[in-house]
């Protein structure tokens, strides 16, 4: 079955949720969310955020504001979204480069790393980004919910940036 939201992207396949909420069309998609202390407060406000959109949000920890090592929880994203192939990832610490790098050492994970709306447009137009890498230290709340919004909304545009994208892999 293949519907077509008012601002013209077509689906395929959509839950009860999909559709077009304004500016921001969704497919019923699972992101998979996890962060250090650093990026504690701003995964939750993230969590409610795109809940309220109508995606299933599944939060990997940490659940405790106290110093927590970035790896564990980027690696149970990356983990969780290298099984799930629709889903997307939202990684957060201080300066998103920790945990930019742990997600990407996964295969099947194209990790972005985004401090405003173009980074993260650019990321899913041209990388065909699966996970987003946010410095929560560095950026407010109101330009990370629009990072978000972004580069969930965002398509890959294939064609040539295919071609590249699949040069990104190492066998070994």
């Amino acid at each position: 079955q293949e519907h077509q939201c008012s601002c013209l992207q077509t689906y395929s396949d959509f839950g009860p949720n999909s559709g077009c909420y304004g500016y921001l069309c969704i497919m019923t998609k699972t992101i998979f969310i996890g962060s250090d202390h650093a990026g504690f407060e701003l995964k939750h406000i993230l969590k409610d955020h795109l809940r309220n959109k109508g995606f299933e949000v599944q939060d990997k920890g940490t659940h405790v504001k106290d110093s927590v090592d970035y790896p564990d929880y980027a690696h149970a994203v990356a983990k969780s979204v290298v099984a799930e192939p629709d889903s997307f990832g939202i990684v957060i610490c201080g300066s998103g480069n920790g945990v930019n790098i742990s997600v990407n050492r996964h295969k099947g994970i194209r990790a972005a790393l985004a401090w405003s709306e173009e980074i993260a447009e650019l990321g899913r137009q041209h990388n065909n980004a699966n996970v987003l890498s946010l410095p929560a230290r560095f950026i407010s709340d109101d330009l990370a919910i629009a990072i978000v919004d972004t580069f969930v909304s965002t398509k890959f545009e294939g064609g040539r940036h295919q071609l590249r994208v699949n040069k990104i892999e190492l066998d070994a």
